[in-house]
């Protein structure tokens, strides 16, 4: 009887994943149809294959737009984000879960705090900051606000990956003559990987989607990051939604590319405090 019950369980286990996948996939596979389809086809046969396989979107895309210059800026702001964040977030997350100091916790909440209080809502002093330093207008600017807003996650989530490392290891080395730098980057930061590809994937989501700031921050054609770019082909008059669709889909390799790479650490990351005895 246990073991039907447990057969039933695994089956209707299955079945959830199975139509959760579908929902994931399918509006993945529908927008790399619409992709190549020609705007008449796209509303006459919205969910079928497309008559024709032809590429003359990608191509459109790449010969007549700035996409190429769209792209290079958001890889730019991402990849520069993500590094940044990461280096401040563990640093900053070593040193309040390792060392006791006065105002150790208040500088933990302070950090917490940028977690509930949302960033947009200092939209206006952020853009008066930009413009007294000059940087209105330079993707150099929306690196600044992706790593205000990254590192209180990094923060939240490295020092409680680094509390649970044994004091005794930081101290042996300490025996062997290691410094602390060389601590942090031998012994600390090896420890930490899967929790630092989780901060990293989980940020560079809405860093490569952000569209508030970029509209803010952002005038110069070839300052414009993908999702900026990409609602100013919806036209007044007329959209090309199969240009826009081969835009999403390229636009959206990048983040499958990067949690491919990412994905074994970051769920090592996501289940190790669930495996933590």
């Amino acid at each position: 009887m246990i073991k039907i019950k447990d057969g039933l369980l695994k089956s209707l286990l299955s079945i959830i994943l199975i139509i959760y996948a579908v929902s994931i996939f399918f509006p993945i596979l529908l927008m790399l149809l619409t992709s190549l389809k020609g705007n008449r086809e796209i509303f006459t046969n919205p969910y079928g294959l497309p008559h024709i396989f032809n590429l003359d979107n990608y191509i459109k895309l790449i010969k007549i737009s700035n996409y190429l210059v769209y792209f290079k800026n958001s890889i730019i702001v991402a990849v520069t984000s993500i590094f940044l964040i990461l280096i401040i977030s563990s640093l900053a997350s070593f040193v309040i879960a390792k060392y006791r100091f006065i105002g150790d916790r208040f500088l933990y909440f302070y950090f917490i705090a940028g977690l509930i209080i949302p960033i947009k809502l200092g939209t206006i002093g952020i853009l008066k900051t930009m413009i007294t330093l000059h940087l209105f207008d330079n993707i150099a600017s929306l690196v600044i606000v992706n790593v205000a807003m990254g590192i209180p996650f990094g923060v939240f989530v490295l020092t409680d990956f680094i509390r649970m490392i044994p004091e005794e290891l930081s101290n042996s080395a300490r025996i062997d003559g290691c410094s602390e730098p060389k601590i942090f980057y031998k012994i600390i930061v090896p420890l930490i990987r899967p929790a630092l590809a989780a901060v990293a994937i989980i940020n560079f989501i809405p860093i490569w989607n952000d569209f508030w700031f970029p509209l803010v921050l952002i005038r110069s054609d070839n300052m414009k990051t993908i999702p900026l770019a990409t609602a100013l082909l919806y036209g007044q008059y007329e959209t090309n939604f199969g240009l826009i669709f081969a835009v999403l889909s390229m636009a959206s390799l990048p983040v499958i590319i990067f949690y491919l790479i990412l994905s074994r650490q970051f769920i090592k990351g996501l289940s190790a405090g669930a495996l933590k005895g």
